[in-house]
């Protein structure tokens, strides 16, 4: 219950910081800020994943759906880079922040494909 409360704290922020961002014609500040708080809805997602990974068992159908989970955690290292970016080309990190939603755009199968190997 915790990690899912601390996903959803996170992912109360981002209107704050998005409205601060567009206010401020997308200033350094902001856009570090917003690229912050990206991150550590990441970081709590993936929390959350090990909680229910953990309570599951690591032998578990969801473990092993989950994998290595390369897109959460490139996720997560775009959202660090694009910080310190925001400073030197604001642009740059957008870019970054743009690529992150683009790269979750595309539907992710891996508890479908787990669920299908499961069934046959």
């Amino acid at each position: 219950m915790w990690a899912n409360l601390h996903l959803l704290f996170w992912l109360s922020l981002f209107p704050f910081v998005a409205n601060w961002m567009g206010e401020n014609h997308f200033a350094p500040l902001p856009t570090a800020v917003y690229g912050f708080v990206l991150m550590m809805a990441g970081i709590a997602y993936w929390l959350l994943q090990r909680a229910l990974i953990a309570s599951d068992g690591k032998d578990s159908l969801l473990a092993r759906a989950m994998g290595r989970d390369l897109k959460g955690n490139l996720s997560i290292v775009i959202y660090a880079v694009a910080m310190p970016l925001a400073f030197y080309r604001q642009w740059l990190a957008q870019a970054c922040y743009v690529l992150v939603a683009l790269m979750w755009l595309v539907p992710d199968r891996r508890i479908e494909k787990a669920l299908e190997k499961r069934m046959e």
